[in-house]
């Protein structure tokens, strides 16, 4: 495997400005996407999972998201600066990216066979048929049945699972180097979830790609990926192996998302868990961890400005002065003693 990374974030941070209120929604952003791997983005709604994605792909509107410091590199390609005829020839080509809700994102006009086609006339330069051929290829690749059948269909036709599965078909028609897949499975049921996630993973040991996948379920990021980054606030507060991060939970808002999983133990109904407290304002900066007024492990020194994040392990880092507390109070969670 290649020591250089698909794709390199470095101190990455972009605000909302409108009718004079700036929202800084994210804040020094920086991590590696290493080829072949698929890398988990996790938190909560509004932490700035998504934002961070559509910022390397360039969809933001651009006269209200200002990046205002940072760097996205995909080769020697800098995304972040990138004019946006270059930003056409990357988007669908060297990178794919899979929506949230497919039946918003796929052409309801349109039969799915032309949607995939689209996409390879318009990087590939194909002519008609050979553009379908590849649809076709395609949706035998995302394991849709009688896939010939299926190129006439349009969206309203398929059930969510398939429709999903198009997507995936059309994000990967141009055989990109990284595949960025947004919250794949939240409007699916459990079943078609697990054969999804098993389908994305199969793809990307097959196909050699690379993955960023964003979720808010932890049950995901344990099942499929390598590396996770735990978002909170627009800035990454611990990052690392999944396995070292589970194994050791080293910052207050990890160990609050791993608490308010259900139980396994007692095989009776009980209260999850909450996080108490609200997510902070962000229209003004805070200098000191954003969890602070909601973490039960906070002390005053919290609310100084924080060091940059440090190493737990050699493959697990944490922005966290409590990482230590943190750990020992989890020690003898279910969860941290099932990966131990």
């Amino acid at each position: 495997m290649s020591s250089a990374p698909t794709l390199r974030v470095r101190d990455l941070s972009l605000d909302f400005v409108s009718r004079g209120v700036t929202i800084h929604a994210l804040e020094g952003i920086s991590f590696d996407v290493r080829r072949g791997e698929i890398l988990s983005i996790v938190g909560e709604s509004g932490c700035g999972k998504s934002v961070t994605a559509m910022a390397i792909m360039g969809l933001l509107p651009r006269g209200i998201a200002r990046i205002s410091s940072g760097a996205a590199h995909l080769g020697d390609i800098d995304l972040t600066r990138a004019p946006e005829r270059v930003l056409r020839q990357v988007r669908g080509n060297r990178v794919g990216m899979i929506f949230q809700d497919p039946m918003t994102s796929l052409n309801p006009v349109h039969t799915v066979g032309m949607q995939i086609a689209e996409v390879v006339r318009r990087h590939r330069g194909s002519s008609h048929s050979a553009a379908l051929t590849r649809a076709r290829e395609m949706l035998d690749l995302v394991r849709i049945p009688d896939a010939g059948g299926r190129l006439s269909a349009y969206p309203h036709e398929l059930s969510g699972g398939m429709r999903q599965r198009v997507m995936i078909a059309m994000a990967l028609a141009c055989d990109p180097e990284l595949l960025i897949a947004d919250e794949p499975t939240t409007a699916l049921d459990v079943t078609v979830q697990a054969q999804i996630l098993g389908l994305i993973a199969d793809l990307k040991r097959n196909l050699g790609m690379s993955v960023i996948l964003i979720t808010h379920d932890l049950g995901v990021v344990a099942s499929v990926a390598e590396r996770m980054l735990v978002m909170y606030a627009g800035r990454i507060v611990e990052e690392g192996r999944v396995g070292a991060i589970f194994e050791r939970p080293s910052h207050g808002y990890t160990a609050g998302l791993l608490r308010s999983l259900p139980s396994r133990a007692s095989g009776r109904r009980t209260m999850l868990a909450e996080i108490g407290g609200s997510v902070p304002r962000l229209d003004r900066r805070i200098p000191g961890c954003t969890f602070a007024d909601r973490c039960a492990f906070a002390e005053p020194a919290c609310r100084d400005p924080l060091p940059p994040a440090h190493a737990v392990t050699p493959d697990h880092a944490a922005r966290c002065i409590r990482s230590d507390a943190v750990f020992e109070a989890m020690r003898d969670h279910e969860l941290v003693r099932a990966w131990a």
